[in-house]
């Protein structure tokens, strides 16, 4: 078999920073070409630099605009030729306050980006390998363990992660008859820069404050990486990786 069939080829939404970065990075040692989608395109440079001798794309994307993720699609096709993995990574969260305090705004920001984002990159994806030969891709969305439980005043970062949830199967189930697969990966207090406010103690839900172990965030790396060098007639629909000791079983 020639390069041109067996080298295979990924989309990283957020890949500027923690989980995104470094799966990222791992796909392109691994030996994909990897575009990297992200709002700064600094960050995408340092990201890039982490692995020098690797086929990057750097697309400065936003998710929340239709037009931005179309044009992350076409440059990406134009480069590579075609679209293995969409690793839906890109998210953020709102203030811990109570959620009576939220505004529309700060809400709306979140399900923006959260759930109309992989929503947007979905649709884009699998367009790209519903036409391509041979046909087919693998979709992983980052979820979050808050997709199963939340934590206090996260009402909508937990709301867009259940969502999530629901769009995994949609994906996997409508997917089905085109050889797309499609999977979720829920993590735990990967370390990353989003989560070092994590080592000043974290709110828990008995009200106290308290300080979480945390994970190389390499692990997470692994597991996608995992999941996406399956066979498409094999499929991880959901893995839950988590520093072994933070509070999740028994929090909910």
């Amino acid at each position: 078999m020639t390069e041109a069939t067996t080298r295979k080829f990924a989309v990283v939404t957020g890949a500027g920073s923690g989980i995104g970065r470094a799966v990222a990075v791992a796909l392109a040692k691994a030996g994909y070409g990897v575009a990297l989608a992200g709002r700064q395109c600094e960050t995408l440079e340092a990201t890039a630099a982490l692995a020098p001798e690797a086929d990057f794309l750097l697309h400065r994307t936003d998710v929340t605009d239709p037009a931005s993720v179309q044009r992350l699609f076409e440059a990406m096709r134009e480069k590579f030729g075609r679209l293995d993995l969409l690793f839906n990574n890109a998210g953020t969260g709102a203030p811990a306050i109570p959620m009576e305090h939220l505004t529309y705004e700060q809400w709306r920001v979140v399900v923006d980006t959260n759930l109309t984002g992989p929503f947007l990159c979905a649709q884009e994806a699998i367009r790209l390998m519903k036409a391509q030969t041979p046909r087919g891709g693998r979709i992983i969305n980052n979820g979050s363990i808050s997709a199963h439980t939340p934590r206090p005043c996260s009402a909508p970062y937990t709301a867009t992660k259940h969502a999530l949830t629901g769009l995994t199967k949609s994906i996997a189930l409508d997917g089905r008859a085109h050889d797309i697969a499609c999977g979720q990966i829920d993590i735990g207090n990967a370390e990353t820069d989003m989560t070092q406010r994590m080592r000043a103690g974290i709110l828990q839900p008995d009200g106290s404050t308290r300080v979480e172990p945390m994970m190389d965030v390499a692990h997470v790396a692994d597991a996608v990486l995992y999941m996406a060098g399956l066979p498409l007639d094999a499929n991880v629909l959901f893995m839950t990786v988590t520093a072994t000791k933070m509070p999740f079983v028994g929090r909910g």
